[in-house]
């Protein structure tokens, strides 16, 4: 005969008190405890249900964020930057609870809310004595609203007249190649971050500050990678005659030396003696924080900096990139020397739209003779039987030593004849979104500046040197037609131009090309 038997069942443990100590029954439940250490005759757990250690602290509060920065409210007036669930943001969801500092805070932590809801949970565990010798532990959770909230910084952006610094940079030049390499220098270094306005208008831009330790920056930042001139000029906006307090609207005047990569510049013969004796005649190679110079028959070198052009200004372009000729490579002989990926050769070149007209063809020294070969095309500036109203040029002309070493042509760059075809290019730059001016630009303005950028993009394709100094990001094929971030807009992608001939255009190789981290959600595939 057999019996069911039930499963053991576990009783509530009572806490052991000892035979020696005076001992009590909670007032509660009934329990023996230590009557010397029981506090208000109660025993651990019936003390947890009766005091509550978290009153007069907030369950709820409401944090403010401005939807155009991202910055949060700090109470009284300032605005900080934090990122979801940062430590930052934990510690301004605390600092926002009145009668936490009358606690100890133990441990806090964020609970999971609906990303849309708008909600941000936190679970906060604290410690208290609630009698003498009795510390109490209890955890409780705290709902905070984000409410939105436009900061002062945004609210002058979107008010006119509200700037307190500008910075007016110019460039007196028929094209606009230089601002392009210089935009670009601004975006991947992150300069224009401050500026509240940014305004197209003719010969450069104008960038507009809230504060002008912020344009002092920005100005440092320009003297550092271009060759510029500042001034700086300041007007009186307002002053209060009780206590002294004067507002002023700050303007600096950044001017850049009017000479471009590629240009054919004629120098003064003194200055050219000064910075190095190189050849008067000479083609601007680079420009950094100086004006790089190369004699392409020589391969010398000489830097033009800041202070010693706006010493004695001149007007040394002789000529810009608008006015190459292109010419066909008949020969081609190395002589040296070799510096870098320039080595001197003796080269006879023909006029391109010569070719089965005539005859006539010129010798020249160039410095690519690495780069040339036999049937290629390249751009150069075509001097004979050409007159130009400068005076440097006179004065090379005039010269007994100068006056020989002037070329015929002055070969500057290989020329890769190009056809439209709709495949894009698998690179793109980034774009500043300016404001445009007062008045729009005319039609062929505008074919100017597309003209421009499609050259400074071709500049960038040959140019390996000129490409290392700027961000170049990976173009996705099915974001083309897609806008920008806010506050930069992409360049939208032209098209591939292929060679008519065999030759292949430098392409940039995909290890030279950065992921755009900025534009990644979750319908991006791989």
């Amino acid at each position: 005969m057999s019996m069911d038997l039930d499963a053991p069942v576990s009783l509530p443990s009572r806490p052991l008190v000892p035979r020696d100590s005076a001992t009590i029954l909670c007032c509660n439940c009934g329990v023996p405890i230590d009557g010397t250490l029981a506090a208000g005759a109660l025993c651990s757990d019936c003390l947890k249900l009766s005091v509550d250690i978290s009153d007069g602290i907030q369950r709820e509060a409401t944090l403010h964020i401005c939807r155009d920065c991202n910055r949060w409210l700090q109470p009284p007036a300032h605005w900080v930057t934090a990122e979801p669930q940062s430590k930052e943001l934990l510690d301004l969801c605390l600092r926002k609870l009145r009668g936490l500092s009358k606690v100890r805070l133990i441990d806090a932590l964020f609970l999971w809310t609906e990303p849309h809801s708008r909600r941000i949970k936190v679970k906060i565990t604290i410690q208290q004595e609630a009698f003498q010798g009795t510390i109490i532990q209890q955890t409780f959770d705290v709902e905070y609203v984000v409410a939105y909230h436009q900061c002062p910084d945004c609210a002058k952006s979107f008010t006119a007249n509200a700037w307190r610094a500008v910075v007016q940079v110019r460039q007196h030049v028929p094209h606009k190649r230089t601002f392009l390499y210089l935009e670009q220098l601004i975006l991947k270094h992150s300069e224009h971050k401050d500026a509240i306005n940014i305004k197209e208008v003719k010969d450069g831009l104008d960038f507009f500050f809230a504060q002008r330790n912020h344009a002092q920056k920005f100005v440092d930042f320009l003297t550092k990678v271009s060759p510029v001139n500042t001034q700086k000029a300041s007007e009186l906006i307002s002053m209060d005659i009780h206590t002294s307090t004067k507002s002023y609207k700050f303007s600096f005047s950044v001017e850049l030396i009017p000479i471009c990569k590629d240009d054919l510049v004629a120098l003064p013969i003194p200055l050219a003696k000064k910075i190095g004796n190189i050849a008067p005649l000479s083609l601007c190679h680079r420009v950094g924080k100086n004006v790089n110079l190369l004699d392409p028959s020589t391969l010398e070198t000489a830097d033009i900096s800041p202070a010693v052009y706006w010493d004695s200004p001149f007007r040394g372009v002789l000529a810009d990139i608008q006015e190459l000729v292109e010419f066909m490579v008949l020969d081609i002989e190395p002589v040296g020397p070799q510096v870098g990926r320039f080595l001197v050769a003796e080269a006879t070149v023909a006029r391109s739209s010569d070719l089965g007209v005539n005859d006539k063809t010129f010798y020249t020294r160039t410095h690519l003779g690495n780069i040339l070969h036999v049937g290629d095309q390249v751009m150069g500036y075509h001097l004979t039987n050409t007159n130009f109203n400068n005076p440097n040029f006179e004065a090379i002309e005039e010269s007994k030593v100068y006056s020989s070493r002037i070329p015929d042509v002055i070969l500057v760059k290989k020329f890769y004849p190009r056809k439209k075809k709709s495949k894009p290019r698998s690179w793109r730059l980034k774009r500043i979104n300016k404001e445009e001016g007062e008045m729009l630009p005319r039609k062929q303005d505008q074919e100017r500046l597309e003209r421009d950028f499609e050259m400074f993009l071709r500049d960038v394709e040959e140019d390996p040197d000129y490409r290392s100094t700027l961000a170049v990001y990976k173009a996705k094929q099915a974001k083309q037609d897609r806008d920008g971030m806010e506050g930069v807009e992409t360049v939208s992608i032209a098209e591939t131009e292929g060679l008519v001939d065999g030759d292949e255009i430098p392409n940039i190789d995909l290890e030279e090309l950065l992921d755009d981290f900025d534009e990644l959600d979750v319908d991006d595939k791989e």
